[in-house]
């Protein structure tokens, strides 16, 4: 393969990647009916996740499996097994623990990074569907380009359209629902909203990891081959359920929170549709 041929099939995988990821954050964009965010700014926190965001998870995610796997090495207790990241309960305790808690903590940062543009709350979930879908945008291009350097430039893309499907999604409704918490624990202070929903972004993100390696959890509690390939096959489609169903819920939240926010946090801005009506003219005397 020439270098210039590999150029141009790097620069295909990235834009398989981009492309749908940018479909996804026009259509929720779209979702606002009023004051729809400017491109600038829902631009700047989309590569905000993609480039600060995936590449300082992927360090921290490093970094506390290489502690873990350490600790457990030094302290080779059954309690400490889940630690050892080449195990695997070391797998799992990864992508059902560590990599939700990291990953939606760094793309939480990027929702507060746009606090000032926040004035109603759909705002929230808009640039937090922005700041994950950033994220799984560039997530999902590395994932391209190793089932590219291993199975070739079909079997990258390939894989980018099933991430593209399931993962953008998930990363993109996950934030959209922090983005939620903290907007109304920013303009409707309510207390505890941000950490909860947090929590449940954390959440959401797990159920989908188990679901995607359903057939890996299957093969860890002793079942049959055939048993195993079943589980994953199932938990496929699954994953493609519950991301379409986590993004359907993100866009009714922001349907309801759209107009109904900007009255509660600025009384005064009515929409011309429901603006007071001018009384009558003054009779004449």
């Amino acid at each position: 393969m020439s270098a210039l041929s590999g150029i141009e099939d790097l620069i295909a995988l990235l834009l398989a990647a981009l492309f749908p990821a940018l479909v996804w954050l026009a259509w929720i964009r779209s979702t606002e009916r009023y004051g729809k965010e400017p491109w600038g700014p829902l631009l700047g926190s989309f590569f905000y996740g993609a480039l600060f965001a995936t590449i300082v998870a992927a360090i921290l995610e490093a970094v506390l499996v290489a502690a873990g796997t350490k600790l457990s090495q030094a302290y080779p207790a059954p309690e400490f097994t889940f630690l050892n990241g080449s195990s695997p309960l070391g797998y799992f305790f990864l992508v059902l623990v560590i990599a939700p808690l990291v990953e939606e903590g760094l793309k939480a940062s990027g929702v507060v990074r746009a606090r000032a543009r926040l004035s109603v709350v759909s705002d929230g979930l808009v640039f937090g569907a922005a700041v994950g879908l950033g994220f799984g945008f560039f997530e999902t291009f590395f994932y391209g380009l190793g089932a590219f350097l291993t199975g070739g430039l079909v079997a990258g893309i390939l894989l980018i359209l099933v991430r593209s499907l399931s993962s953008v999604l998930l990363h993109g409704s996950t934030t959209a629902m922090f983005g939620y918490g903290y907007a109304e624990s920013r303009l409707n202070h309510r207390a505890g909203y941000a950490g909860g929903y947090y929590l449940l972004a954390v959440a959401m993100h797990a159920g989908f990891n188990a679901l995607a390696g359903l057939g890996a959890i299957v093969a860890l509690l002793g079942f049959s081959a055939s048993i195993q390939d079943y589980a994953s096959l199932v938990g496929l489609l699954l994953v493609f359920v519950y991301a379409f169903v986590a993004i359907e819920h993100a866009r009714a939240v922001i349907l309801r929170t759209d107009f109904p926010g900007a009255a509660q946090v600025h009384p005064r801005f009515r929409p011309p549709s429901v603006a007071p009506r001018p009384g009558p003219p003054p009779r004449s005397r």
